[in-house]
């Protein structure tokens, strides 16, 4: 007995030093989890058992403009939303927005300012039960039909390699949010940081902690998470389109 309950202090012991991973989801999408000497929130949904899509203008052409009014509008189906890709002043997309298999926005392959224009950036998409990343020239060449897509930038991990413009711990510190997908496209993890992160780390996070290939920064700054199985709802910030999973 004393050498079985050695045996399983020690297992217990191995289980708590192995990186940080967002666990399969099970009933309820969202869990907070310590990764890469920081404290995030993780939301794991499964497309065989979620809906997953993106939301922009209410059915009267308004924008939604925040996560507490999404949630109103949509009611205990909505299992958790956040601030999905970059966005103008008046909440329009910056790049790619489809809704619906409607291509409300096109594909931006502009140069610019700011983190949008880090290029490669990319596109996070939705094709019934897979969801995909992909940086935006191969997104383009693929000649993809998504149900749901938006554009964000820059791609944090691209085919298991961190983008090579960021650095290991760069001296921006920013709350940020992104998204991956693992399991052939069938699980799409999304993360924010609960403190101001370097690129580098949360770049990291998806590749080392959540196990994605392909992950794609969201924004920082305005990061914002609704998750009600934890009672949360950030509140205050004007946002453009949003990611919000739903009862199939």
């Amino acid at each position: 007995m004393l050498l079985r309950s050695a045996f399983l202090a020690l297992v217990a012991g191995l289980a708590l030093s192995h990186p940080a991973r967002a666990a399969p989801e099970a009933g309820e999408p969202c869990r907070a989890i310590q990764a890469q000497g920081e404290s995030f929130t993780v939301c794991t949904v499964d497309l065989r058992k979620r809906r997953l899509r993106v939301f922009w203008r209410r059915p009267d052409g308004q924008a939604y403009s925040s996560l507490q009014a999404l949630a109103e509008a949509q009611g205990p189906t909505l299992a958790f939303a956040m601030n999905g890709g970059m966005y103008d002043k008046d909440q329009a997309p910056v790049g790619l927005y489809v809704e619906d298999g409607h291509e409300l926005h096109g594909v931006s392959t502009a140069d610019g300012p700011g983190n949008f224009h880090l290029k490669p950036n990319g596109v996070f998409y939705v094709k019934g039960e897979k969801a995909g990343v992909l940086d935006t020239p191969r997104y383009l060449r693929a000649h993809l039909k998504p149900d749901f897509a938006t554009q964000s930038g820059p791609m944090l991990v691209i085919e298991g390699q961190i983008h090579p413009k960021i650095s290991a711990d760069g001296p921006s510190q920013k709350i940020r949010n992104g998204v991956g997908t693992r399991e052939g496209g069938h699980v799409a993890v999304f993360a924010i940081s609960e403190r101001p992160v370097s690129f580098g780390a949360f770049a990291r996070l998806f590749r080392d902690d959540l196990g994605c290939r392909n992950a794609l920064f969201l924004d920082g700054s305005v990061s914002s998470l609704y998750a009600p199985n934890l009672g949360r709802s950030d509140l205050g910030r004007r946002l453009g389109p949003m990611i919000g999973a739903v009862a199939k």
